[in-house]
């Protein structure tokens, strides 16, 4: 029987032969096929737990973790998908100290399996959010340490390597019907850069929500129907509002403050991702989702992506956003 708690999981995930037939049934879900060449003709070598691909081509073996997040990692599953249980399941997250405590691992590889997860729930939904008129709500918020209370050396050579900005803007948008939100760091809060991610996740004729910021002035030119509220006078006035949106920030900063205390900004895309998936998959009246629920949607998600530790130390040449 699969596991519905953590304790459950632990247990469940302790034996191999779980942990195999767990994640065969949602990555292979029409039968094991090769990750390199898509072949269905393979061989299961139970010694080994790894399967051999009967067609010709270089590494013609392949495991669980070959072609996921997981790929090359030392750790055995169990720790990795209990990891992973703790993470989308803990609504303000759960530190690589933590994750080090529990599972009896270093905090740089617990630190580096957690960025290994988030990466696999930052998928975007595909299409676009709104539409017939459907309310969206769109807001922009900072994030980043308090300057007043840095030192004087980090201050400087933090505001010289963000341009004088001491703190990174992420924009977020809310579909208020579908009570779905989707986020990401942006470089900077011009109109430019606002307008055009509404234009890429908004279906024009909605109705967007604002502030009023500059940024998004002359939405109604481009299709929308923009509604705004100043908040140097009122934070509601009817269905006017940006409430929604500011409660997910709510989240997201006590995470980030209380949880995960610093994050850098070449960082806090997977954080804002992570907070995304948690949110989005969260429980309601609608949709109750239990904890296996959106562990399993988790799982269907480390497929196809790769992070190495050195692209995620710098080491790579990367853009900061």
């Amino acid at each position: 029987m699969e596991p519905k708690t953590l304790q459950a999981a632990i247990i469940y995930f302790a034996d191999p032969a779980n942990c195999r037939e767990y994640l065969v049934a949602r990555r292979w879900p029409n039968g094991v096929t090769c990750p390199r060449c898509g072949s269905d003709n393979v061989l299961f070598l139970e010694k080994y737990a790894r399967w051999h691909c009967r067609q010709k081509h270089n590494a013609p073996q392949f495991t669980l973790k070959t072609g996921t997040i997981f790929e090359d990692s030392a750790l055995s599953l169990d720790k990795c998908l209990t990891a992973m249980w703790m993470i989308v399941n803990c609504k303000n997250g759960v530190s690589s100290w933590e994750i080090h405590r529990s599972l009896g691992i270093t905090q740089k590889t617990a630190w580096f399996l957690l960025q290994r997860i988030r990466l696999a729930l930052g998928d975007t939904p595909e299409g676009k959010m709104g539409g017939d008129g459907g309310p969206v709500e769109v807001d922009e918020s900072f994030f980043g340490p308090d300057p007043i209370k840095m030192h004087s050396d980090k201050k400087q050579a933090r505001y010289k390597a963000l341009n004088a900005r001491p703190k990174v803007p992420v924009m977020g948008m809310l579909d208020r019907d579908g009570r779905q939100v989707r986020a990401k760091v942006v470089p900077n809060v011009k109109r430019e850069t606002l307008q055009n991610a509404i234009l890429e996740q908004i279906e024009k004729g909605s109705t967007v929500y604002t502030d009023r910021a500059v940024g998004y002035d002359n939405l109604a030119a481009r299709e929308y129907i923009h509604e705004t509220v100043n908040h140097m006078q009122e934070y509601v006035r009817g269905e006017t509002h940006t409430q929604c949106i500011e409660n997910f920030w709510s989240l997201l900063k006590r995470g980030l403050r209380g949880t995960y205390i610093a994050v850098e900004p070449f960082h806090l895309d997977r954080y804002v991702g992570e907070q995304v998936f948690r949110f989005n998959n969260r429980a309601t009246k609608d949709n109750p989702l239990t904890d296996s629920d959106r562990f399993a949607l988790a799982v269907t998600q480390i497929v196809g992506k790769r992070l190495t530790y050195k692209d995620l130390t710098g080491k790579t040449a990367q853009e900061p956003f």
